[in-house]
């Protein structure tokens, strides 16, 4: 079975056939993501680059948090700063 794929992926490249692939990046990936620390818990619903520097291999992402009980304790949309580990 693996050998019939293959060979199909061969003959499509030989033909020219355009192969596409998704493309993330790391903001769409964080969205709709749970955030979790000591004092909240909740979805992020937006994330951009950040300036701050957690050191090599890592950089920043500011992300707004949408707890998920904001009516009980009226708490409303916060934001956190995350390092993600990049490079590897």
């Amino acid at each position: 079975m693996i050998g019939l794929h293959s060979n199909k992926v061969i003959k499509q490249k030989e033909r020219g056939w355009q192969m596409s692939a998704n493309v993330y990046t790391i903001e769409n990936l964080l969205v709709g993501k749970t955030y979790k620390s000591r004092t909240l818990t909740g979805e992020i619903i937006d994330a951009e680059k950040s300036d701050v520097f957690y050191g090599s291999g890592l950089e920043s992402y500011r992300v707004q948090v949408r707890p998920h009980y904001p009516s009980v304790f009226n708490l409303k949309d916060t934001y956190r700063i995350l390092s993600v580990k990049v490079g590897e």
